[in-house]
């Protein structure tokens, strides 16, 4: 399209704005209209219409937001969210069109209230240019400029943002920032103005001189300095590339790829979300009432629901708990617990004997060890000190702990000891209160979340991109806003997932998370809905508060202790049934909350330990083995360590 003075490169229809504020957006609250690229008078500007003025693109002037007043966009009707900034989805109007419009004629229609959000601007002015992550939602662009003011953010609801950037690629360079491989760096096709953009940015550090030989040299420690702020740009600018070709940095796919998400979440509607009640905790007569002949459980799907939604009482835990990690079967015989018990208790002490029996010499010797003990020692000293069970300087329960440890070690070679299972297995001690049951009942919680511990951390990096799925048909708003204040990774509950809340729930509370959360039901993802529960719990103060990543960050670490793990688990049961109730789920949601099977097999395991649990199985009767030595140490109840 050509006219006296300007021609335009590039058009795309379904670009929306979206004017609400809400959680959900009506109908009213989308704006339809046109991109387009022009070039004008020597210069190129970029600019969007709605549909009713998409035929005269120059009668638009970019300018910054006026804060004296003008039309709200927001409806009375719901209460909206105003986070103090505006996030890379906000729909505050940033653009007014200019002051002197033609009135309209007699006779014709008056204008529509939507023009004022049109707006142009030269991509001269423009500095950055930060693209939607790839998910649940339609794909938007956020452009920055020069002065700092961002306009309002385009979505894509047909597609489009590839070819929009390939066409600017033209005209600007554009260099993925290191930082964030969603955020363009705008520059000029220009050596100079980039420079000195270098210079302004404060890319280098005081001396810059040889930081590329210092690069070459130590390109890890170097690349996480000053550097790293600039090596993509290297890549992108300094490499020659055709004459009105792509950036070499900005890769991007053919026009009828189609755009990430789009087609998932836009068919999303998750119903009204269940009212849930919790039910009273599983007694001991209630457990008693499903031992049958032989001392075998009955019924146990019907027990297994029940703990689900109620928990255990105190007093049934210390026994529990040994089937719901399985170092007891379910299906087992009283003289066949009893067998297996003498059986894993001759286990434990060989593998015990193993470290036992080193003398400091050969310790000395054995770096790795040394390590372990080490480590072991320092994190038992710390580990739940202000519990009675664990006070005092001689308390007989750290050395357990530290015994216990020291044999999973041996155990368990390839994972050793890593900081954090020191919580896992203290509140395990602290209910089964003997040292080889409390030893085999962590070996099975270890089971379910060794993967957490594992060095490359791709368990880690799996279940906080499937919280953030979840999240995201939950609650896509509030992902919107994490990820505006580069929280959108979700790292800020990484220790909930690593020690599944050890340390964000009073240490009580901690034993009634766990026993729910063992029992698999109803899926076995439960730990994820928990965080989503507590993200849940918290949007509207995360949100309203204008919380930037660093606030954010210091909210949820203020959490601690704070939390009702009766709340929480409620919710997070009413989530799991708001999204199973949903009939149009996406598949890949479907499979982190176990409804279908993996489409793609899972990683492998690690090498089986030499002594693998079999909690499905039920082990044969032995013969009695020798008596348990003096060094397993039965601790009875006292009044002021036992559950309240």
């Amino acid at each position: 399209m050509e006219a006296s003075g300007y021609r335009v490169v590039f058009q795309k229809g379904g670009v929306y704005l979206h004017t609400s504020a809400k959680k959900h957006q009506d109908p009213d609250s989308l704006i339809a209209g046109v991109i387009r690229v022009v070039e004008k008078d020597n210069d190129v500007f970029l600019h969007w219409a709605p549909v009713e003025e998409a035929g005269d693109p120059t009668q638009i002037l970019f300018s910054k937001k006026d804060s004296s007043g003008a039309e709200s966009g927001t409806s009375e009707e719901e209460p909206t969210f105003d986070p103090g900034y505006e996030p890379d989805w906000a729909v505050i109007s940033t653009v007014w069109p200019r002051p002197h419009q033609p009135e309209p004629r007699r006779g014709e229609e008056p204008t529509s209230p939507r023009g004022p959000w049109a707006f142009s601007v030269s991509l001269g002015e423009l500095k950055s240019i930060r693209r939607s992550k790839p998910g649940l939602s339609w794909a938007y662009l956020v452009l920055v400029t020069q002065a700092g003011g961002s306009l309002p953010a385009l979505h894509f609801h047909r597609g489009g943002t590839r070819a929009l950037l390939r066409v600017l690629s033209r005209y600007l360079l554009l260099a993925s920032s290191p930082q964030d491989s969603r955020l363009y760096l705008v520059f000029p096709h220009d050596s100079s103005a980039l420079s000195n953009s270098f210079h302004h940015l404060q890319l280098f550090d005081q001396d810059s001189s040889n930081v590329v030989s210092r690069f070459l040299q130590d390109p890890y420690s170097t690349t996480f300095s000053s550097f790293s702020r600039v090596t993509n740009f290297f890549r992108g600018a300094l490499q020659p590339h055709p004459e009105g070709g792509a950036s070499p940095d900005l890769l991007l796919p053919p026009d009828d790829e189609p755009e990430p998400g789009f087609e998932v979440i836009s068919c999303v509607e998750l119903g009204p979300r269940p009212t849930v009640e919790r039910a009273p905790p599983v007694t001991e007569e209630e457990w008693a009432r499903h031992l049958g002949p032989e001392g075998r459980l009955q019924q146990i799907p019907e027990l297994k629901n029940r703990i689900f939604s109620g928990g255990l009482s105190p007093g049934l835990r210390r026994e529990a708990w040994k089937f719901l990690l399985g170092y007891l079967a379910w299906e087992g015989s009283a003289e066949e617990h009893k067998a297996h018990v003498r059986k894993k208790t001759d286990e434990y002490f060989r593998m015990k004997l193993q470290w036992k029996s080193v003398s400091p010499e050969q310790e000395r010797r054995n770096s790795l060890l040394h390590g372990y003990r080490s480590l072991i020692e320092r994190d038992v000293s710390r580990t739940d000190r202000t519990n009675k069970f664990y006070e005092g300087p001689e308390n007989p329960g750290l050395g357990l702990l530290n015994d216990i440890l020291l044999t999973y070690c041996m155990y368990h070679f390839d994972l050793g000891y890593v900081q954090g299972m020191s919580d896992l297995l203290s509140p395990i001690l602290y209910v089964i209160q003997n040292e080889v049951d409390a030893f085999w009942c962590f070996c099975g919680f270890m089971e379910l979340v060794h993967g957490n511990f594992e060095e490359s951390q791709e368990t880690m990096k799996r279940q906080l991109g499937q919280l953030l799925l979840l999240l995201r048909v939950l609650d896509q708003p509030l992902c919107d806003f994490l990820d505006s204040q580069d929280s959108g990774s979700l790292c800020f509950c990484f220790r909930w997932l690593l020690i599944w809340f050890k340390r964000e729930f009073p240490f009580q509370d901690v034993l009634r998370l766990w026993e729910v959360l063992w029992t698999g039901l109803p899926g076995p993802s439960l730990h994820l809905l928990v965080a989503c529960a507590i993200l849940d719990m918290e949007r509207d103060t995360l949100m309203l508060s204008g919380f930037g990543s660093n606030e954010i960050l210091k909210h949820i670490n203020e959490l601690t202790m704070k939390l009702s793990v009766e709340d929480v688990l409620t919710r997070a049961e009413a989530l799991y049934r708001q999204l199973t109730a949903c009939p149009e789920l996406p598949h890949n949601v479907q499979e982190v909350l176990g409804l279908v099977p993996p489409s793609e097999p899972r990683s492998p395991s690690p090498p089986a330990s030499p002594l693998p649990l079999s909690p499905t199985r039920v082990p044969p009767i032995l013969a009695d083995t020798a008596p348990q030595p003096d060094s397993s140490l039965e601790i009875l109840p006292e009044d002021d360590c036992a559950d309240p």
